[in-house]
């Protein structure tokens, strides 16, 4: 099938020179200055101008994402210094207007999860209709199977209660951190050198001449070399049981079969950004890579809320009925976790697969 769209990668293509990198990069930053003057016209995070003030800290990490990841990506046609500078600054404040959002999503999901699992209300803050019928409308079950059922129920509002303060407390201190960040010179700084690269990009002189194909070329191959070094064959199975080993030992450090998926998930990022830059940033869907981008987000939300789980179980002192709703929501978790990878592999799969 004849391709819609020429690849800017192919060797056959036209050149593509750094003035489309700098396009690129004076767009970005001309979307970064756009999204924070709506961000201070809607009070900043008041309560009165909330909706307004989450779309322009999205749009500002957006933005110093696919900045950063173009510095990433083309540094050698860029000024050296200036962008070893920017890079971590870019990176530090995307990282830390994030963090609200995702404990926001973090405990949403875990609510969600528990109702599910028990049929219980487990939203501290209001009742949920329970549209499940009761345990005992399907027929006779194994007395096994209802003592476990019984034991989650009585759980689960407890351990959603526990995960509602845990979680809305770390929300509300990132939250916080957030308005300091946007108030502190070391944001005013970046602000400052965004406002300048909406003007001004810093290039090399080799850039004017320079393909950018190439570089870009790498990070595809970076992307491919990480795929290749994943487990997908365990990810073919439906339940991966060494999954579950760690998260629910007293080790509360991250789980060691995720780095290598949250690192593909992020040179996966860095791929599309520069497949934008050669394109102009007038990208066409490509529906693979978009639904691969989707497993790995899944996958880290899944990954993350199931060590939330875990470090709720860890709480001293808690009722046993709650230990063990937070158990059984933690192997949800990571069931959800082999799904994600399960849907990776495939629409992976089915990438590599047309190409000739």
């Amino acid at each position: 099938m004849a391709q819609q769209h020429l690849d800017p990668t192919d060797p056959a293509a036209g050149v593509v020179t750094g003035e489309s990198l700098a396009g690129y990069l004076r767009a970005q930053a001309t979307e970064f200055l756009r999204a924070l003057r709506l961000h201070r016209e809607t009070g900043g995070g008041s309560a009165a101008g909330a909706g307004g003030s989450v779309d322009a800290a999205r749009a500002l990490r957006r933005s110093a994402r696919r900045i950063s990841g173009s510095l990433h990506t083309f540094r050698p046609l860029l000024d050296p210094d200036w962008s070893e500078e920017m890079r971590p600054e870019l990176a530090w404040l995307s990282g830390t207007l994030g963090l609200e959002h995702a404990y926001e999503g973090r405990l949403e999901r875990l609510l969600l999860a528990l109702h599910r699992l028990s049929g219980a209300a487990v939203f501290p803050a209001q009742a949920v209709a329970t549209t499940s019928a009761p345990a005992n409308s399907a027929g006779p079950a194994h007395p096994a199977a209802a003592q476990e059922r019984g034991n989650l129920t009585v759980g689960a509002a407890k351990a959603g209660a526990l995960l509602e303060r845990q979680l809305t407390l770390a929300r509300t201190r990132a939250h916080s951190t957030a308005l300091q960040a946007l108030g502190s010179s070391r944001f005013h700084a970046v602000a400052d050198r965004v406002a300048v690269l909406a003007s001004e990009v810093p290039l090399t002189p080799a850039a004017a001449t320079a393909d950018l194909r190439p570089p870009a070329a790498a990070a595809e191959e970076r992307l491919t070399d990480a795929v290749t070094a994943l487990p997908l064959v365990t990810a073919g199975h439906p339940y991966n049981a060494e999954a579950l080993v760690h998260g629910l030992s007293p080790d509360p450090a991250p789980h060691p079969q995720d780095g290598p998926w949250h690192q593909v998930r992020l040179l996966l990022r860095l791929h599309r950004y520069a497949r934008e830059v050669l394109h102009g940033g007038k990208l066409p869907v490509e529906m693979r890579l978009l639904t691969a981008g989707q497993a790995l987000n899944r996958h880290r939300d899944a990954s993350e809320a199931a060590a939330a789980a875990a470090q709720a179980a860890r709480t001293p002192r808690i009722a046993p009925a709650t230990a063990y709703a937070l158990g059984v929501l933690h192997a949800d978790q990571r069931h959800e976790v082999e799904a994600a990878r399960f849907a990776f592999q495939q629409a992976w799969q089915k990438q590599t697969a047309k190409v000739p």
